[in-house]
């Protein structure tokens, strides 16, 4: 006979479930962005062609390509600079693994301003939220000509930046991010010319396909997925519910509307 006293009441989480937190969003992927292998190591190939000897990465996260890139390049040295301490503290992880650990920082601060640079490759894969002031607009001309600063004569920029595939509908727009308005990214087109009027040559163009999309997206939210399956009556079961929720809706809302364009600059004179 089953003592009742034994049995969790229910909805009640056991101390188990209570001891296993929830894994981070991103936890898994390789790359944080819509980015193939195979388009990594082209990527790679290209860059280190031009034999660069100093790298910067706005916003790296965890830093993979700058890793790879680092690996390809013997000699370089490379700086990394984001706000989030735990995706930095994992690229130092992977830094040592790789024996790389003595010519790469991760400097924990803003890229607002930074003086990081002039650099001989500069890299900001989805990130030039961090070159703007967080008390304006997003101008992705700011971006630019930030990057333009940062990035030493015959160098390279490899940027990563949204565009609009179509102009959304306000249906669309209701479901993406809180606010969004048409004003927040530009046609490619437009995209590609703010790129020239910064004082830069578009050397490369290329965008992240749906497959790109689907495999990053998905993989976001993958393991956090299976945590909330498994653990539906998590303490922070119905917080990170909500959380992967709203994240997922606002791509289902932007999915095949919202692309992100990968350019290669080289600065002019």
């Amino acid at each position: 006979m089953i003592d009742p006293s034994t049995v969790p009441a229910s909805g009640a989480a056991t101390a188990a479930e209570a001891a296993t937190p929830p894994p981070r969003l991103g936890a898994g992927l390789t790359f944080h962005g819509p980015l193939s292998e195979a388009r990594a190591g082209r990527f790679v190939a290209r860059l280190a062609a031009a034999s660069p000897g100093t790298f910067l990465d706005i916003g790296c996260g965890w830093g993979e390509l700058l890793l790879r890139l680092l690996a390809a390049v013997p000699g370089a040295r490379g700086v990394g600079i984001d706000i989030n301490g735990d995706d930095l503290a994992l690229g130092r992880r992977l830094a040592a693994a790789r024996g790389l650990a003595e010519r790469v920082e991760y400097a924990e601060e803003s890229a607002l301003a930074t003086t990081h640079g002039p650099a001989d490759t500069v890299l900001c894969l989805g990130s030039g939220q961090a070159l703007c002031d967080p008390e304006g607009p997003y101008d992705p001309a700011v971006v630019l000509r930030e990057l333009r600063r940062l990035v030493r004569p015959g160098g390279r920029v490899l940027l990563g930046e949204g565009f609009w595939q179509r102009t959304p509908t306000n249906e669309e727009l209701a479901r993406m991010w809180p606010g969004a308005h048409t004003g927040d990214h530009l046609p490619l087109d437009a995209l590609v010319d703010l790129a020239i009027e910064a004082g830069f040559r578009p050397a490369w163009t290329e965008t992240a396909s749906q497959e790109e999309w689907e495999e990053f997206e998905s993989g976001y939210r993958h393991a956090t997925e299976v945590w909330l399956a498994a653990h539906p009556d998590h303490p922070l079961a119905a917080e990170t519910r909500a959380r992967v929720d709203r994240q997922r809706a606002a791509w289902l809302g932007y999915r095949q509307v919202l692309g992100i364009a990968y350019l290669t600059l080289v600065p002019v004179g």
